[in-house]
């Protein structure tokens, strides 16, 4: 039984990465500062939650003590703004990942998972990029660190904040107004990027991943508008034909961003969002994929084998659940 500690491990792809570690025997340790927020995985049998403050150097070093493997799945999609980054974006992707790495070589934990995401670069046109950019340099600078960095595209999935988010705005809204309808996608279903990690962190192939950065995307790309159109149709919306999408040119776009940054329940959109999306989030094919042989993924699932049925909730339910999601509860 390895003994690994995930970070982010109440998240949408932590849920599932925890779930398939505790299904395969391993001990699990979830770091959260809210409790509550890791309730649905007090049931599975190896798991351990604990409340702690995740960013403070000395509690790191206590809880990585012992332990096997770190997986760091903590990220954030807003934050204030500044130059290079704000000081969401600066916590979360830079300075979280940089204290684990130095906190592993100060305990003797020689194995990192990181997730980063497509198009990180510490000279990237947003923030998020940015930071997420500085992330992936502290983990390198390491010395003696055994790491293995993963970039996923949007992932998709049930429960996901993508497609769920375009399939509610359209079961409330007459018609969508999108900014970056034009960019372009290859969404990867949360299920593939947690196989994928399991692999990396554990199992006869995980060393062949030591050092290595992955680009991780579904079977094929696409733009964000169809996208949403897509997700309006799967969901019944208009009688499965889904609502009008209006591209919008890019100043009216970042100025309905910034309003949308201000939403009851957190932004539903952001300028920094739309900065981002000047880089397609698509693999290169310069580094390998999630079909690479040792992480266990096999042939990728595609968004329309998963996502119509997940999408295909009707009546007063539905609509009622869309304005709970816009709302951000």
């Amino acid at each position: 039984m390895d003994n690994i500690i995930v970070f982010g491990g109440a998240g949408f792809i932590g849920t599932r990465l925890v779930a398939r570690l505790s299904a395969a025997g391993h001990r699990v340790c979830v770091p959260t500062r809210r409790r509550e927020r890791a309730r649905h995985l007090l049931p599975l049998p190896t798991v351990e939650v604990v409340e702690v403050d995740t960013f403070d150097g000395a509690t790191l070093e206590r809880l990585l003590h012992g332990r096997d493997a770190v997986a760091n799945l903590v990220g954030v999609l807003h934050g204030r703004r500044a130059r290079p980054y704000g000081p969401e974006f600066a916590r979360a992707h830079q300075r979280l990942p940089q204290n684990l790495a130095q906190a592993c070589a100060s305990v003797g934990v020689p194995r990192l998972v990181h997730v980063s995401a497509l198009g990180a670069d510490s000279a990237g046109c947003s923030m998020y990029l940015r930071s997420k950019g500085d992330g992936e340099a502290a983990l390198r600078a390491q010395v003696g660190l055994r790491w293995t960095i993963m970039r996923p595209s949007v992932v998709f999935g049930p429960g996901d904040r993508f497609l769920h988010l375009f399939a509610a705005l359209q079961r409330v809204m007459p018609v969508v107004l999108l900014g970056g309808a034009r960019q372009r996608f290859a969404p990867v279903y949360v299920d593939d990027v947690a196989c994928a990690l399991q692999h990396a962190l554990v199992g006869p192939r995980a060393e062949a991943t030591v050092g290595r950065v992955y680009e991780l995307g579904g079977p094929r790309s696409y733009a964000l508008a169809e996208l949403v159109r897509l997700a309006g149709a799967w969901a019944g919306v208009a009688h499965g034909r889904g609502r009008p999408v209006l591209a919008l040119p890019d100043a009216p776009a970042r100025v309905l961003a910034a309003l949308l940054e201000h939403a009851p329940g957190g932004p539903l959109m952001s300028r920094d969002n739309l900065d981002s999306m000047r880089v397609p989030s698509v693999p290169t094919g310069a580094l390998p994929g999630i079909d690479a042989p040792e992480l266990g993924v096999g042939q990728a699932h595609s968004i329309e084998a998963v996502a119509a049925d997940d999408l295909g909730r009707r009546g007063a339910q539905a609509r009622f659940d869309a304005w709970r999601m816009i709302a951000g509860r």
